[in-house]
């Protein structure tokens, strides 16, 4: 299984690296077609892996590649982790990913740096499985930083455009103050287990303090949110919209924004250590959950809705964490990617039916015109909505049950959540599907058209995926669900059984009945909209004005520093310090130039007169 393992890893940076070497001198087509082919290997190696894990009493594989960090009691290999997490998180990473590369070879056609973005994307699907597959911090770290600046890279693709380079420098200034959280971890993991590798950690958890338990957890939700996009550092998500729709949707279904959460499930033994830092865990998750959905509402910006939304259902998996459901917050994981990488490349789809629109007040009477992109959109709106029996409905509804017997008030927050996510991507679908057509003057009175085959086949695979993948998790098939695969790595967390099946029927009715009235309160509302949307916000169109706050208290006083250290500190003290240092040195020096003459004679005088002095000092001191 070892070698196996490492084709996982090495697949997409060979692809990499035979783009990088050999890119310039091949059509775009093969580009394409050797940077998906790569992934796609990766994901069919990932599937063999899976098999062979299965057939084995012993889940947990330990692949040494070589020694790589001998420093006094610090002894960090290169080595991968092979357990049932990592391979779950290598299967839909690899195959999500191969679909957004299919993708991406038609969305991306004819751009100046086609070469360059198959590249970036390459080394992101490889830096991602680096991140899940080592098996101890520092190698993870690695792969943490290679998705931070794969992201920086791709978000600010179009790079001319002010608005995508200064979106790509957000996201990787946010994700910075994250890495200082992980860092952080790592010290005080360090300092109190002598190891960083996963298993090692593990079996020492027990022995943490309480205190150190705490920070160290504290510490990792820091990290989680920076790259998870969480409270209180979820602004950079939405920026992110700038680069190509295909990164987006990488960014949110396959890769980065899933990092937090994998970091977060993975050091779980830890984090059974510390009840408050699990309790703040769960509250951060909620409250951005339900912060991320009511700002949804309000966006204009086809794309930015999804973000929202993203950064709300990613806080549905952070709370699944903060309650101990680590098997129910990788089910939501999984079941997301499918529904939002096709919600993405839905919108991509539209956008390029539209030839680059993504204003929502621009759309409209899209369904007879794109007869692919509009049913397989239906799916993924009905399964993020939580309808049954796509695949939201199962995801987000184990995740509601596991709250609710933890704590009801964030339950309650949950489901309102959940209406208010039935309402907002209802409103989307309904401005772009249906209702009047709104495009004419943006697309110059021409027919918008459907995407080509190499876009709609990733399309109808993943609404495939979003009906069936609650399958992968029944309830009632616990032994051969997702959950008992996942049981040897999350063995140590106990059990939490609802009271009675009919508590578990009432909680799914619930579920239900939140999902239909958000979806019938914004089809009531929004169906007959001809001229300008109406029920929007102000207040959340500008983000509850979280980047207003930023700058108030942080950019604006910084820059206000930087202006005063550029006018008064270093013209006047440094520079000040150092032009004082040469006039010192030229006023002494004009002194001791007087006494240089240049005349022999007054040299001569002073030497005689100098050993007449020690002279003198010398007879004195014999008498």
């Amino acid at each position: 299984m070892a070698h196996v393992a490492t084709l996982i890893l090495l697949l997409p940076l060979v692809g990499f690296i035979f783009v990088l070497a050999n890119g310039a001198g091949l059509k775009e087509r093969y580009v394409g077609a050797v940077a998906t082919g790569v992934v796609a290997l990766s994901f069919v190696v990932s599937v063999v892996v899976f098999v062979l894990l299965l057939h084995r009493s012993n889940r947990e594989v330990t692949v040494h590649l070589f020694n790589w960090i001998p420093v006094g009691t610090l002894h960090v290999p290169a080595a991968l982790l092979v357990d049932p997490l990592s391979v779950t998180m290598c299967l839909f990473v690899t195959g999500i990913s191969a679909l957004i590369h299919l993708y991406s070879i038609g969305y991306m056609r004819g751009e100046k740096d086609y070469r360059k973005f198959f590249l970036y994307m390459n080394l992101f699907v490889f830096s991602m499985l680096l991140l899940v597959l080592a098996n101890n911090l520092v190698l993870t770290f690695v792969g943490w930083e290679g998705v931070g600046v794969c992201s920086y890279w791709l978000i600010a693709y179009y790079f001319t455009k002010d608005a995508a380079a200064s979106a790509g420098k957000k996201a990787f200034l946010y994700n910075r103050v994250g890495d200082i959280g992980l860092l952080i971890a790592m010290f005080l993991i360090f300092n109190h287990a002598h190891t960083l590798t996963y298993l090692g950690v593990f079996n020492v958890a027990g022995s943490l303090s309480p205190p150190v338990a705490t920070l160290t957890v504290l510490a990792l939700l820091l990290a989680a949110t920076g790259k998870s996009a969480q409270i209180p550092l979820f602004n950079w998500l939405p920026d992110a919209m700038e680069g190509p729709t295909p990164v987006s949707a990488l960014i949110h279904a396959a890769t980065m924004v899933t990092a937090g959460v994998y970091l977060l499930v993975r050091m779980s033994p830890v984090l059974t250590m510390s009840p408050d830092g699990r309790a703040t865990i769960a509250l951060i998750g909620g409250c951005t959950a339900f912060v991320a959905a009511t700002i949804a509402t309000s966006q204009k910006d086809i794309k930015k809705v999804l973000a929202f939304s993203t950064v709300s259902q990613i806080g549905y998996m952070v709370l699944a964490v903060g309650v101990g459901a680590y098997s129910a917050a990788i089910f939501l994981m999984v079941a997301h990617a499918f529904y939002k990488a096709l919600l993405f490349l839905g919108a991509g789809s539209v956008i390029h039916s539209l030839n680059g629109e993504q204003d929502l007040r621009k759309m409209g009477g899209l369904q007879k015109y794109l007869p692919l992109t509009f049913p397989t959109f239906l799916v993924a709106w009905l399964s993020i909505s939580g309808i049954p029996p796509f695949s939201g409905f199962f995801a987000k509804g184990d995740v509601l049950t596991k709250v609710f017997e933890h704590n009801k008030a964030l339950w309650l927050l949950g489901v309102v959540t959940a209406i208010l996510t039935a309402y907002y991507m209802t409103r989307l679908f309904v401005l772009t599907f249906r209702g009047t057509e709104r495009f004419r003057e943006d697309t110059g009175g021409h027919d918008p058209h459907e995407s080509p085959w190499v876009m709609t086949l990733p399309l109808v695979v993943l609404a495939v995926l979003a009906v069936l993948g609650g399958l992968i998790n029944l309830p009632w098939a616990h032994s051969s669900s997702l959950a008992g695969f996942l049981n040897p790595t999350f063995g140590f967390v106990p059990a939490v059984a609802l009271s009675s099946t009919v508590a578990q029927w009432g909680l799914a009715l619930v579920d239900v009945a939140a999902a239909v009235f958000g979806l019938l309160a914004a089809y009531s509302i929004w169906r007959g909209v001809s001229e300008s949307p109406r029920f929007e916000s102000s207040f959340l169109e500008h983000v509850w004005h979280w980047d207003d706050f930023y700058d108030a208290t942080i950019g604006r006083p910084l820059t206000d520093a930087a202006r005063f250290s550029d006018d008064v500190v270093e013209p006047e003290i440094i520079d000040g310090a150092v032009s004082g240092v040469g006039v010192a040195i030229r006023r002494s020096a004009e002194g001791l130039r007087k006494v240089q003459s240049g005349f022999v004679r007054q040299y001569a005088l002073a030497m005689v007169l100098g050993f007449a002095v020690i002279i003198v000092y010398l007879v004195a001191r014999i008498h």
